[in-house]
């Protein structure tokens, strides 16, 4: 992926499952480079068991998660930071895990915001719909016992 690409749209991130606050992947990468932590939704996916992660694909429900915006400083870092935790090397990739897309949000008292998410790769999507365990109610965290809607 180009540098160009990397730093396109400044998006915030729409994050489900280890990198939600609270979780370890918030402490050990985003901690410290965020300028906002909001609650947010993802309608129009579906979010399925993982090996101590979930993957969220296209679909016919809701995710939640949060929105995650980094601080300006921290911006490219984070993305980059981002984009190899989710094994994804540039839109359209075959090596992808997931795939990093823009997606609208919905926010606590029904605002929208356009946020980066990553959602499974093509072939690990199909497979997932034809195998996979849904999350009943989206929610990676309540799902494992955490709290409704995480820790944000």
């Amino acid at each position: 992926m180009t540098s160009a690409e990397r730093t396109a749209a400044p998006l915030p991130f729409f994050v489900y499952g280890t990198l939600r606050p609270g979780e370890r992947y918030h402490a050990a990468l985003l901690r410290g480079r965020t300028a906002a932590e909001v609650p947010a939704r993802l309608p129009g996916a579906v979010l399925y068991e993982g090996p101590g992660y979930p993957y969220a694909t296209a679909g016919d429900g809701v995710v939640t998660g949060a929105l995650i915006t980094p601080s300006p400083d921290a911006y490219a870092q984070v993305l980059v930071v981002l984009d190899q935790l989710e094994d994804f090397h540039g839109p359209g990739d075959p090596r992808n895990m997931y795939d990093r897309v823009s997606r609208t949000v919905e926010l606590p008292g029904g605002a929208t915001a356009r946020a980066w998410v990553y959602l499974a790769a093509p072939e690990l999507a199909r497979r997932l719909r034809a195998e996979g365990t849904p999350i009943p109610g989206g929610d990676w965290v309540t799902a494992r016992g955490g709290p409704p809607g995480g820790r944000v």
